[in-house]
């Protein structure tokens, strides 16, 4: 059975994470409680017209839905991964109940300046937080905006990585091109010792994730939120990650499952990596080896 790391479970729904999911997915900044309703359609809703709504969540503590996962993990062989839209306040708990089973990038509000800062240290002080997240087409800011660089600095000082949506966004009220990879040049630039994760893989810019890749020591990607079975179909426009990925960039390549975006269990999207014309060696490194290495864990 092949070792798997991977690079983006999402947290089960529960009632806390829906009531987030909302507010996240309000109007671009801050929300306000008496927002008139929006047109059908609009903005996030765009995603469920796209792609499907999913299932919709339990409500469940997310307890017993993570004894669910780490189940399904350990039928996998899944060592651990990275656990996306959990509440900051849960980070400690889950590190206490699954001990080495995920890494957890809390995202914070740029706007919120030191505050944001400080809460960041004390969540990886005293909590174990892994990362930093940031989520352009939350926040509206793309990722290279100055505000969040005192929280870059803060994670190049306390030595965690930050991983950074890279890709367009559906939600039609904001700009398509608020994940573009070019975003992310100023921030390796300005930050060289900054551990970056370029999350989605930069679709549909993805000539330009490619060369960025090459371009910066730290910078690294993942593919979550894509269903490995085309990304070798003619036209997708993924020619050049796989031929890059297969060879120059092979250890800069770290696979992100996203299994609540396709409903499905993770053998069945192993099998499907496993198709794609990539050779054993770099496959095992797309797998498990690159994480291994970038998280240190070796």
């Amino acid at each position: 059975m092949v070792q798997v790391i991977d690079l983006e479970i999402g947290m089960p729904k529960t009632a806390t994470t829906l009531q987030a999911a909302a507010i996240n997915r309000g109007r671009p900044g801050n929300p306000a409680s008496e927002s008139l309703d929006r047109p059908a359609g609009y903005g996030f809703d765009n995603y469920g017209q796209i792609f499907g709504t999913g299932p919709p969540g339990s409500g469940q503590e997310s307890g017993d839905l993570l004894a669910d996962l780490v189940a399904d993990m350990d039928l996998s062989n899944v060592e651990y991964g990275l656990l996306v839209n959990m509440p900051n306040n849960e980070i400690g708990q889950i590190h206490r109940q699954y001990p080495g089973r995920f890494k957890m990038f809390p995202a914070l509000n740029p706007l919120d300046g030191m505050r944001a800062v400080r809460e960041l240290e004390r969540l990886v002080r005293e909590d174990g937080a892994d990362g930093y997240r940031v989520s352009s087409l939350y926040s509206g800011l793309p990722a290279n905006d100055r505000r969040y660089y005192p929280l870059y600095a803060k994670c190049v000082e306390l030595g965690i990585p930050v991983r950074i949506y890279t890709a367009m966004t559906y939600a039609n009220d904001r700009p398509y091109e608020l994940g573009h990879p070019r975003h992310l040049d100023d921030i390796a630039i300005d930050f060289p010792e900054l551990r970056i994760i370029a999350g989605l893989a930069g679709w549909p810019w993805i000539n330009d994730m490619v060369g960025l890749l090459r371009r910066h020591p730290n910078l690294y990607c993942d593919t979550a939120a894509h269903r490995p079975r085309y990304l070798d179909k003619d036209g997708s426009g993924w020619e050049m990650f796989l031929q890059y990925g297969n060879s120059l960039l092979q250890d800069k390549i770290m696979v992100g499952f996203s299994r609540y975006l396709f409903n499905c269990g993770y053998d069945i999207l192993i099998d499907e990596y496993q198709q794609l014309p990539l050779k054993a060696h770099v496959l095992e490194k797309w797998f498990y080896g690159n994480a291994v290495a970038f998280f240190g864990d070796s």
